[in-house]
Order: C-alpha cells, then structure tokens, then sequence
C-alpha cells in the first residue's frame, strides 16, 4: 500500500462525506456547500498528485491502475448526482440532471469501449488531451455549481446561476466531444463485420 494508493483511497473516502454535505446542510446554510466544496477540492488534488508521484517513484502499481479511473469516477458522479438531488425543478435542475446524463452515458461508452479493446488485443486505451480537459471542466463546474450560492450570499447579488450555466454547457460540450473521439479512434473494436 504505497502512496498513491493511499491518495487513491483517501480520494474514494472523501466521497461520501462531500456528498452528505451537497445534499444535507444540517442548518449551515452556505457553509455546508463550502464544506462539500472543501472536500471535493481536497478529492481532486489528491487526483492531480497520485498519478504523478507513482510515475515519478516507479510505485505504478496493478492496484492503482484499477483504482485511481475508477475513484475519479465516484468523485465527479457522486458530485453530480448530489447536486440533482437537491436541484430545484427549473430550467437549471433540468439542465444539470441532462449533463449528469451526458457524463453517465460518456463514462459507460467509453468504459465498455476499453474493455472491449483489452479484451480483443490487449489494447489500453490511455486517457488522451480531450480527456483531460473534460475532466477539468468536470471538477470546474462542480466547484462553480457549489460556489455560487456563497458568492450570491457574500456580494448579496442574485448572479442568476450564469456562471454555473457557462461552465455546465462547456462540460457537457466536452464530454460529448471527448467520448466520439474515443469512439472515432477505437472504432474498428466496435465496428460492424463487414
């Protein structure tokens, strides 16, 4: 159990607690979204540092390579999920729950796609450039969504969700554009006999 494991599981553990205090704030108002935010920050650090420090150290290990994707994956949905529970049935709610939707279908497609190429020829698709950025915009979006109700209350100006508008559709956009480049590259996996 070397430290990027450690970073790993502790990512994993940060998880319910974030999601506990998006959905319930035990009468603190703002401060429960800034607690979530807290520990949903703390999660994605720990994301940035475990990968690097495993390459850096040769501690690249079996056990990190199942785990760390799949912890990054309870972060961002265990995030999103949380927030459609507790979104209002507006015009935002509605969105939000669509780009949950969008991030669900993108991380089933492309999941199933890697072991289906695995599976074929021992292929690992590694995470490539639009990847990454839509998993930045992931976690920007999630600390923008958690955010805003705190900056409203701070300047006491409605800011009308419009940066949480902005960043959620430039998600949503990415995650799309990410998933068909995945399909698009790996497409003779999946593609019809002729």
């Amino acid at each position: 159990m070397n430290l990027p494991n450690k970073l790993t599981i502790m990512r994993i553990c940060l998880v319910p607690p974030m999601m506990v205090f998006v959905v319930f704030d035990f009468g603190l108002g703002v401060w429960a979204n800034l607690i979530a935010m807290a520990l949903f920050s703390i999660a994605s650090i720990t994301d940035m540092f475990d990968g690097k420090i495993a390459r850096k150290r040769g501690l690249v290990t079996n056990f990190g390579k199942f785990l760390d994707p799949l912890a990054d994956k309870f972060l961002v949905l265990g995030a999103l999920v949380s927030m459609c529970l507790v979104a209002q049935n507006d015009v935002y709610g509605k969105l939000l729950l669509l780009g949950t939707a969008i991030v669900i279908f993108r991380e089933l497609a492309v999941t199933s796609l890697r072991l289906i190429a695995n599976k074929a020829d021992g292929a690992v698709i590694a995470a490539n450039i639009f990847g990454k950025i839509k998993t930045t915009l992931q976690i920007v979006f999630i600390n923008v969504a958690l955010f805003e109700p705190v900056f409203d209350k701070i300047i006491g100006v409605d800011t009308l969700r419009i940066p949480s508008y902005i960043c959620l559709c430039a998600m949503a956009v990415m995650t799309v554009f990410s998933g068909a480049t995945y399909v698009k590259s790996y497409w003779k996996y999946i593609a019809v006999d002729k």
